[in-house]
């Protein structure tokens, strides 16, 4: 574990407040879902800006290079935590004979598993040096 990936961890967590903090300040103006989805772009363009500044510094690509590539490595991890999360729901905590809180316990799992691809893709993908 490296310095950069603890600042990284940190940064999503931050990322991850301001998502959280405003969906709850939208809802205020909004209907559910769609301060879910304005909360989303907010936590995405807080992680990106996070990142840039204080984990990846220095990276040569361009601002526009970064967002793409960015916002790809993210879809792969929604991707990730959708398909391990429905994975462990559907099939496999019910194997072992998990009956309480399936969905909270296979959606936490879920969001862990793409954190270290997610890492890997933004150092090696969106902040390439």
């Amino acid at each position: 574990m490296t310095r950069q990936f603890f600042k990284f961890l940190a940064a999503g967590g931050l990322a991850a407040i301001a998502n959280f903090g405003s969906r709850i300040a939208f809802s205020h103006w909004m209907q559910y879902i769609p301060a879910i989805i304005l909360a989303y772009l907010v936590g995405m363009a807080t992680a990106f800006m996070l990142n840039r500044l204080f984990v990846f510094t220095g990276a040569p690509n361009s601002l526009r290079n970064q967002a793409a590539w960015f916002t790809l490595v993210n879809l792969a991890a929604v991707a990730q935590t959708l398909a391990i999360s429905l994975l462990l729901v559907e099939y496999l905590l019910p194997a072992i004979g998990v009956r309480t809180h399936v969905e909270t316990v296979a959606h936490g799992i879920g969001v862990l598993v793409p954190v270290m691809t997610s890492y890997l893709g933004h150092k090696h993908l969106t902040f390439k040096q």
